[in-house]
This record gives structure tokens, C-alpha cells and sequence, in this order.
């Protein structure tokens, strides 16, 4: 399927000369409708035939596109090719190959399209790898690990012609109730940006080009509502908000980031040149595109009322900075084209973007003589037989598999436990709740089957999705399992309370699973567009779980949820609580290691979980005024802190040495301690690092994250752990705007959690104020000495 580019060879194809050269001659020999045609996409889907994509439908589309008038000009992007439809893997690489010969062959300088596709928590095809959503990714504190996942999802988009991912999602979490909380990876700014940063490095590695979203203050909506404004200050903004955005450019090597949806302080972030170009690019000096979120350009005229016409919209957004729209094309295309032309918008700007994309278009080999867009994956395949093309593409492979039970094992957080888990043999199992035999539990509102399959009833889900009963019928193979549903996740249903009281009364141990169901726009309890007025358990789920608690039986809450719920009385009386944050395919397997004690948990909370319904918002991250006090009757003190996991062994944290104890406001501190394993079996510490700054010029956090680290020991054994803390980390926001490290003292915490201080070194910096920008050192340093036996 080679296309011919023999006859098209010049300059901008000539891989010996530098890409600048290359992409300044292709823009000086394009029109203006051609120039255009590169900054917009179209949303396709797949044919499971194998033939050409087709155009997709949405209802913000008042016209289907039709993809012959477009196509003679070039186009910029083809979206979702893969997560619109359900399409086996082979015949959707088929049919972006075909569609993609059509492309080059049709515009006259052979540009493909760039392919981009979903994957927050895998690659969102059919029959890809469902692995944990990044609410889990923040509860394992393994980088590494999620570093691992996401060039394993990266190999799988490459493989079948996708160039571009869709995250991962930077977004901190301000407010439980916000309906996205499933897509980020926590409350905390430092965890996001470290795990963040990890999965660009992963997926970037495996030459997809990572989308940096949502860009920025999308999770400061006001009240948790998806596209409230955002009431983030500019400290906020800059001190919580963007660092791991600044990471992730730095160290990631993030190649594109898209806008947020939101406004701040009455400006629409796909309008903001402030953000998009000052900050973005002529501050941190970012060089890849900046893509629209969906439909965000036509949304500064419906939504923002910021644009009387398409083309003010697409003027406003190109000024800002912003190079590609999409889904589809709206604005720029004829609108734009035709502002250009009378001299509303100048074409420098146009041109401007244009070098962005074809720059990189170029570096991922789409401007070369001898591009093909046949993929790897169907190398040596029979074109011309789809039949038998069909399942010779495996996106579930058994390496993936295992990698995605690795991290939902790593994410399971034990929150109490009093001796009950884990199970010893138990001969009857009563196994309750709306989630303990529910399949697509386990999965995000991004995840194939919830965000596409749910729209084509009968298609099977393309993936194994062992349910909870199934995986406790393995891990008790000789247990006697009882399933109640007692109640619907949201219906609200109380019929069934009795039943699953009586059940639990007849069992040796009762486990009930409660939570959420992924969906979208209110089609979920969790998901975009599913925001919550209260962080109270969805439906009846309270009544149910109330109901258990007043029977003699041993209760064990389980939690497969897109967000932390209030639980209520189980806090103190279920004898353990283990939360799972949709863990994947490979999810109840890990759930079921955990209560069996095959798998001793290792998670820790990337979000608090609150002690009562209506405390939000509320973050671990709050100044004094925000904890407990008199002067109010609300306690926002959570059940269970940020940072909080149990384990079925135990660690002693011993010997800290500081080696000096004032640095200069340039300088660093070292620490060091000890960390033992005097259980019984072996297990994993996570060591955490938090900064406490007593007293600064402007209001700070009472403490916040500034490192950590897994341990990992057998019984018996200690590790020495030297953690090198940058006097950089102290910085904050000051007064005037400026970034700035202050002298005087400080706390520096090593903790279990963020209510749970081990040791602590107090130590002062000296010397003047020292201001600093983005080219800060970013992170502290934790390096672990070989382990040692007493």
C-alpha cells in the first residue's frame, strides 16, 4: 500500500536538509485553504470491513463532513479513527492505512493526517488493554510502573498507525465532587506531576506524541460542575495548578497540551494568549501544539459568549495560541479562511500554527519520500482478505495483562482493617451490593466498553472482565458464594435490603461492594459531565451498607468507585474497608489477592476520604483556616488522609541524621533514615516527604509533598533511605507575583501519610531571598541503600 511519492520529491521531502528548511518551503508553496486545511481535524471512525474511515456524526455538528470537498486541500487530523466504533484492531489498521493513501494521494503535496486516539487508561479501542484508570496510577506512588504502562499503551497505538494519545490528564483534584476525578491522579500537585510526568515519558518513548490536558484550572470549577468557571487565584493557579504541567514539558517532553474548557476570571482558556503563548511557550519556551479540546473554539461563541461569529471564534483562538482545532472542522476552515482573506486576521497567524503541525508532522516522518501508511502491525498481511485479517492483531496481549494487574495490585488501599483480613479459608461467603458481580465495575468512563461499547448493545466488550464473584470464586475455590445485589448503584431500590441482611447473617464473613458506574453526561455516577452535589454514596448504597453494619457478621466495604465517598458509620464499625479506584480488567483479581492476603496492599490515597458528605471542597492542601477549628461548626477533617494505606505487616522508621541543618536559600538539605520490615511477611512502605513552612509572606499550605518512595522489604530486613531536598521546593508565589525561596525555618516531615509524621528534621535556610523561575529544581531525590538483615 505504498503511496508513490516519487513525483512529489522536493525540498519539504528531503530528509537531508533540517526540518525548518523543509517545513519553510512547504508553507511558502501552500494557499490559504491549504494552509487552513492542516489546522483542523476530522472525527472518523474505522470500517470493521477494512474499507475507508467514515466521517462521524456528533451533535454538535449541524452538517455531516464530507470528506471529498476537504480532502483535495489536505487535512490536519483524523480523529478517534479507533475509539468511535467498535472495529477489530486489524481491520481498523486497515481502514486508517487505506484512508490515509487517500489523503496523501488526494492533496497535492502527499501530507498525511496525524492520528490521534483516547488512552487514559489504555488505548480506547476495541479490544485493547482496559488497564486502571489514573485515579489508581496516583494510588500505586510508582512512576516506574506507570512509566512501564504507558509505553506498553504507546507500542499498541503506534503499531496500528495512531501518532498521537490524548493524555494524560494534569488536572488537580479541588473538589471530590467533580465528575472527572476518575481521569486524574490526585489531590496533590507534586504526585500528579511525578506520576504525570512518568506516563508522558512512557508513552513518548514509544514515539506517541502525549497530549498535556486540561490546560489549566478545568478542576477548579466552581462547585465540582464540568465547564463551571474556575475561581482559582493567580497563587493558585501557579503554586497547585500548574507545576505538574511545568514538569511534564521539562522532564516528560510532553509534545502537544490542550486548552482547558473553562473560564478564569471572565477569560475562556482557548482564548487566553496570556496562558497559550506567554506563559506556555515564551516563558517555558513549550515548541509542540497546542490542540483544541472538543468543540472548545465554537464554544467562545455558544458557550463563553465571548465571539459574535465562527470567525471571531477561530481569530480569538488562533491569536491565543491555540494551532489545531478539533474534533472537526468549525471554525477553521471557510470562516477562518475567509477572516484571513478580508484582513481580519492576519495570515502571519495561520502561518504560525501551520509551522507548528507540519514541524511536527515532519518529525514524525509524515513530510518523508518514503512514508508509508501501512503499520507495522499488518507488515507481511494480505491486503487484499480482511476475513482473514481479522484477529491477527492482538491488543490484549498477555504482557499487557500482566502489566495492568501489576498496577491495580499496587493500587488497592487498605483503610482499616481490624484482624478480619486477610480472610483465613472462610467456608461461606456472602457476597453483597450493587458492584459484586458487575463486570465493567472495574472500568473509567474512558475506557472502551463505557465510553463507546455502551452505545452498541450486543457487542461483546472485546476483553475479559472477570467480575468480583468470579475472581473470589478462584481465590476461595472452596467457598460456599451467596450473591445480593441488595440495591442498584443510583436507583435508589431499598426491596432488596432484607434479603441481603438475611444472607449476610447465614455466612461467616460479608463482603458488600459498593461505588460507582462510569459514564458520560449523566449516563454514569462517575465520569465527565457526572458531577455530584454531595460525596454521600450514590443512590441506596448507604441504606445497604447501614443495614449489613446491623448485623453480628464480620463486614468487609469495598469500594470500586471513580471517587472517595463518605461511608459513614463503616469508618468505625466495618471490620475492614478496602478502596479500589476502577482497577482495570485485571482489577477484581487484585481485589480479591488483597482480601485473601495472596497480595499484601501497597496503595496509599491520592485523594482524601471525607469524613462526612458535605464537606467540599475540601484538600489536605488547605492553610490553616481551611483545617478544623472553633470558629466554624464544619469539620472538614477527613476519615481517611491523603497519603493513608494499610499493610499486613509492619514498619519501623528509625535513625533519621540530617546532615546540615541550615542551607543557604540556593542550597539543599540531606536526610537520612531507616526503615524496617518487623513483620511477619513481606511488604511495602511508602515513604513520603512533606515540607511545613511556619511562617511565609503570603498564606501557605500547612504541609505539602515534596517527595516519597516504595520500599520494598522482606521480614527482618531494613533499608537506608537518603532523600536530597532542594531549598527550590520551598519556594512559592510571593507578594509581587514572583516566585520566591524565603529564609527561615522549617519542617521537614517524613510521614505514612499526611496526618501521619514518623520523624521529623527541623531546618532553617539562611541568607537572602533568592527569586527563580520554571528552571527550579523540581523534585527532591530519595535514593535506597541495598537492603540489609538485623
Amino acid at each position: 500500500m505504498a503511496v508513490d511519492n516519487t513525483a512529489k520529491v522536493s525540498r519539504w521531502n528531503d530528509t537531508t536538509v533540517s526540518v525548518t528548511a523543509r517545513v519553510d518551503a512547504l508553507i511558502d508553496a501552500m494557499t490559504l485553504r491549504e494552509k487552513t486545511a492542516q489546522l483542523y481535524g476530522v472525527w472518523v471512525g474505522a470500517s470493521d470491513q477494512g474499507g475507508e474511515v467514515a466521517p462521524h456524526q456528533h451533535d454538535m455538528e449541524e452538517e455531516p463532513v464530507d470528506l471529498d470537498a476537504l480532502l483535495p486541500t489536505g487535512l490536519g487530523q483524523l480523529t478517534r479513527p479507533f475509539g468511535t466504533v467498535p472495529v477489530d484492531p486489524a481491520l481498523g489498521a486497515l481502514s486508517l492505512a487505506r484512508t490515509q493513501a487517500r489523503i496523501a494521494a488526494t492533496n497535492r503535496f502527499g501530507i498525511p493526517a496525524l492520528a490521534h486516539d483516547e488512552c487514559l487508561a489504555g488505548f480506547a479501542a476495541w479490544g485493547a488493554t482496559a488497564y486502571p484508570v489514573p485515579l489508581s496510577w496516583g494510588a500505586t506512588f510508582d512512576p516506574d510502573t506507570v512509566r512501564r504502562m504507558a509505553s506498553a499503551i504507546g507500542r499498541d497505538m503506534r503499531a496500528v498507525g495512531v501518532h498521537q494519545g490524548l493524555a494524560p490528564v494534569l488536572d488537580v483534584v479541588r473538589d471530590a465532587r467533580w465528575g472527572r476525578v476518575e481521569e486524574t491522579i490526585g489531590e496533590d500537585p507534586y504526585l500528579v506531576g511525578t506520576i504525570g510526568t512518568a506516563y508522558v515519558q512512557g508513552l513518548e518513548s514509544a514515539g506517541i506524541v502525549a497530549t498535556l490536558k486540561h490546560f489549566v484550572g478545568y478542576s477548579a470549577s466552581r462547585a465540582g460542575r464540568n465547564l463551571a468557571p474556575s475561581s482559582m487565584g493567580p497563587r493558585e493557579r501557579a503554586d497547585v495548578l500548574l507545576p505538574p504541567f511545568e514538569m511534564a514539558i521539562r522532564e516528560g517532553g510532553a509534545r502537544s497540551v490542550m486548552n482547558a474548557y473553562t473560564d478564569t476570571d471572565g477569560v475562556p482558556s482557548a482564548a487566553d494568549e496570556e496562558l497559550l503563548t506567554g506563559l506556555l511557550r515564551d516563558t517555558w519556551g513549550f515548541d509542540g501544539t497546542v490542540v483544541a479540546d472538543y468543540f472548545a473554539i465554537a464554544f467562545l461563541k455558544i458557550l463563553h459568549g465571548v465571539a459574535a461569529e465562527w470567525s471571531d471564534a477561530a481569530g480569538l483562538a488562533l491569536w491565543a495560541g491555540i494551532d489545531v482545532e478539533l474534533p472537526n472542522v468549525k471554525t477553521y476552515g471557510a470562516p477562518l479562511a475567509e477572516a484571513v482573506a478580508d484582513g481580519r486576521v492576519p495570515e502571519a497567524l495561520v502561518d504560525r500554527a501551520l509551522r507548528r503541525v507540519l514541524t511536527q508532522k515532519a518529525r514524525l516522518g509524515l513530510l518523508d519520500p518514503d512514508w508509508n501508511p501501512l503499520p507495522t502491525a499488518l507488515e507481511g498481511a494480505d491486503l487484499d482478505d480482511p476475513d482473514a485479517l481479522r484477529g491477527r492483531i492482538d491488543l490484549d496481549t498477555s504482557d499487557n495483562r500482566a502489566l495492568a494487574r501489576t498496577v491495580a495490585e499496587e493500587a488497592v488501599v487498605l483503610l482499616s482493617n481490624d484482624g478480619t483480613l486477610p480472610l483465613e479459608r472462610p467456608r461461606r461467603i456472602a457476597l453483597l451490593g450493587p458492584n459484586a458481580d458487575e463486570a465493567v465495575a472495574v472500568l473509567g468512563c474512558y475506557s472502551f466498553p463505557q465510553h463507546i461499547g455502551v452505545r452498541h448493545p450486543g457487542t461483546p466488550h472485546g476483553i475479559e472482565l472477570p467480575t468480583l464473584r468470579d475472581a473470589l470464586a478462584t481465590e476461595f475455590p472452596d467457598a460456599e458464594i451467596t450473591v445480593v445485589r441488595g440495591t442498584g448503584i443510583d436507583d435508589g431500590d431499598l426491596t432488596g435490603l432484607c434479603e441481603a441482611a438475611r444472607v449476610a447473617r447465614e455466612a461467616d464473613i460479608a463482603l458488600v461492594v459498593l461505588g460507582d458506574r462510569a459514564g458520560l453526561f449523566g449516563r454514569g455516577t462517575s465520569g465527565e459531565g457526572c458531577d455530584v452535589e454531595t460525596l454521600a454514596l450514590p443512590g441506596a448504597q448507604q441504606h445497604l451498607l447501614d443495614a449489613l453494619l446491623d448485623v453480628e457478621t464480620p463486614l468487609v466495604t469495598v469500594l470500586l468507585a471513580g471517587r472517595p465517598y463518605s461511608l459513614g458509620r463503616a469508618v468505625r464499625e466495618s471490620a475492614a474497608i478496602v478502596q479500589s479506584f476502577f482497577p482495570g480488567e485485571e482489577g477484581t483479581h487484585a481485589i480479591a489477592g488483597v482480601l485473601s492476603g495472596r497480595i499484601n496492599p501497597s496503595g496509599r490515597l491520592p485523594v482524601s476520604v471525607p469524613r462526612g458528605p458535605g464537606s467540599q471542597p475540601a484538600t489536605y492542601l488547605g492553610a490553616r483556616l481551611a483545617h478544623a477549628g472553633e470558629v466554624s461548626t464544619i469539620d472538614p477533617t477527613p476519615a481517611f488522609p491523603f497519603g493513608h494505606g494499610l499493610s499486613y505487616t509492619r514498619f519501623d522508621w528509625t535513625d533519621l541524621t540530617v546532615d546540615v541543618r541550615e542551607a543557604p536559600t540556593d542550597g539543599e538539605f540531606t536526610l537520612a533514615l531507616t526503615v524496617r520490615n518487623t513483620g511477619g511477611r513481606s511488604g511495602t512502605e511508602v515513604v513520603q516527604l512533606y515540607l511545613h513552612d511556619p511562617v511565609a509572606s503570603v498564606v501557605q499550605p500547612v504541609q505539602r509533598l515534596v517527595g516519597y518512595a516504595r520500599v520494598d522489604l522482606e521480614p527482618g530486613e531494613a533499608r537506608r533511605l537518603r532523600a536530597v531536598v532542594p531549598a527550590d521546593l520551598a519556594s512559592f508565589t510571593g507578594r509581587d507575583g514572583r516566585r520566591v525561596v524565603e529564609p527561615g525555618e522549617l519542617e521537614l516531615r517524613l510521614a505514612a501519610s499526611s496526618a501521619d509524621p514518623r520523624l521529623v528534621a527541623r531546618v532553617t535556610l539562611t541568607g537572602a531571598e533568592r527569586h527563580l523561575d520554571h528552571r527550579r529544581r523540581l523534585r527532591s531525590v530519595i535514593e535506597q541503600e541495598p537492603a540489609a538483615r538485623s
